[in-house]
């Protein structure tokens, strides 16, 4: 086992901070870089040293190779800690540190190849005798194939981007009349927002729920999981409220679904942390996998807070190639709810940058704000409009959605437009309170 005694966080915003306080927590360093955009990041104030790596577009700092690797090399840590988003699951970034002799904390290229293009993951999965939704075997090449497979599988069904995400590049299609448009379109939108016009196509399950799976893997084989979490309030494929444990599964469904999570795991020889996602539908009580991030998740909160682990801690520790602990060490109790608050007008969801003149944060037993900004902080119109996350444990779910409704209403974020009123909404809307919603319910309302 190799120690690691430096780290630098190669991203920006709470996810920096988040990991800092980790990283030091364990007796090591925490070197930050940033965008001219970030220079005046809470996080900067906390590290062990920090660099900045370019101007405020993306592809000029978060997403320069060059100019990270440089900044590791300069600061002369051992690894690099990726975060989500931005390099954390690129192939190409993870060989380069390999080649610099730098730890990248998080899976091999190898397991990233695996998972990246989706129809392909879907036939792995497949092979290992993982439930998917019934779809393409691979590429669907044109138009006129779709048409022929759409018939095959039988309407609705979905085209979508094999290098996709975020929701572009992804077509619901309920007729024949409309498959040529609509694979056009989505083809379109999927060349120009990821230069990859491949896609693929599945059954569209009406009213699913999205559930997926957390697990960790180490380089001595073994695979646990931490729980599994409901991420079905979305909006346009965006999650906005993630909980855990998901109550739409029975006892022995949650059972069969963390298994086959594990053994998915198992299957690509996995290493670091991940997340395997579902398409449960409720009406038959089946779950259908749909692919799986080869990184930390956003709302990897809820999971720390019913476990009671440290994901970003046992990131490192398998990294420094430490053993993981038994499936049977690993307890939960209770129900966690995370709120996404965006600096977004909470009515029609565009951006709303600026500076923010106040910031009160809730506290409380079992209330936790993983948060980058301040009073006086601006936030920069360069990036994802997040600026914190709201996650409370409780008792049980009745109890976890009253202490979220009253850490919504003691947050305050004066002079910018945020989603905290959408979110305190949702804990009073009685479909949500009865677990009455499923992925399209705010399409639909």
């Amino acid at each position: 086992m190799k120690e690691i005694k430096r780290i630098l966080i190669a991203n920006r915003g709470e996810i920096a901070l988040r990991a800092l306080r980790t990283i030091q927590e364990m007796g090591k360093e925490a070197v930050v870089v940033h965008s001219t955009a970030d220079s005046d990041a809470l996080y900067l104030r906390y590290a062990d040293a920090s660099i900045c790596i370019g101007e405020a577009r993306s592809s000029d700092s978060y997403l320069n190779i060059p100019a990270i690797i440089t900044a590791a090399e300069i600061a002369g840590v051992d690894a690099i800690f990726p975060g989500y988003g931005f390099l954390s699951e690129n192939q190409n970034f993870v060989e380069i540190c390999a080649k610099h002799n730098i730890k990248f904390i998080g899976p091999s290229p190898e397991n990233m190849a695996l998972m990246s293009d989706k129809s392909k993951a879907k036939q792995i999965m497949m092979r290992a005798g993982i439930p998917v939704v019934p779809g393409s075997d691979g590429e669907v090449p044109d138009a006129e194939h779709a048409k022929k497979l759409a018939s095959e599988i039988g309407y609705p069904v979905i085209i979508k981007a094999a290098a996709g995400g975020g929701g572009r590049g992804m077509r619901v299609v309920e007729s024949e009349a409309d498959i040529e448009k609509l694979f056009w379109s989505a083809q379109s939108e999927a060349m120009s927002a990821f230069g990859d016009g491949t896609m693929y196509m599945e059954k569209y399950i009406v009213n699913p729920r999205h559930i997926e799976v957390q697990v960790l893997g180490d380089e001595h084989g073994n695979v646990v999981h931490i729980g599994e979490r409901d991420c079905s309030m979305q909006r346009r494929h965006q999650k906005l409220i993630e909980e855990s444990p998901a109550i739409a599964l029975d006892d022995a469904t949650r059972k069969e679904l963390l298994e086959t999570g594990v053994r998915a795991a198992k299957a690509i020889g996995y290493c670091g942390a991940g997340t395997f996602e579902f398409l449960y539908d409720s009406r038959d009580k089946k779950f259908y996998f749909i692919e799986m991030n080869t990184r930390l998740q956003v709302e990897h909160t809820v999971s720390e807070m019913r476990s009671g682990l440290d994901l970003v801690e046992w990131m490192i520790r398998i990294a420094q190639g430490e053993k993981l602990m038994s499936q049977d060490e690993i307890g939960f109790n209770g129900h966690a709810i995370e709120c996404r608050i965006t600096a977004e007008d909470p009515k029609s969801f565009t951006p709303n940058p600026g500076k923010i003149t106040k910031y009160t944060a809730p506290g409380g037993i079992g209330v936790r704000m993983d948060s980058h900004v301040y009073s006086g902080y601006s936030v920069p119109p360069f990036y994802d409009s997040m600026i914190g996350k709201l996650i409370v444990h409780a008792k049980d779910r009745e109890h976890a959605i009253k202490k979220m409704e009253v850490a919504l209403s003691q947050l305050i974020v004066g002079g910018i437009k945020t989603t905290r009123d959408f979110h305190l909404n949702m804990m009073k809307n009685p479909d949500f309170i009865n677990n009455h919603f499923d992925t399209n319910y705010l399409a639909k309302h």
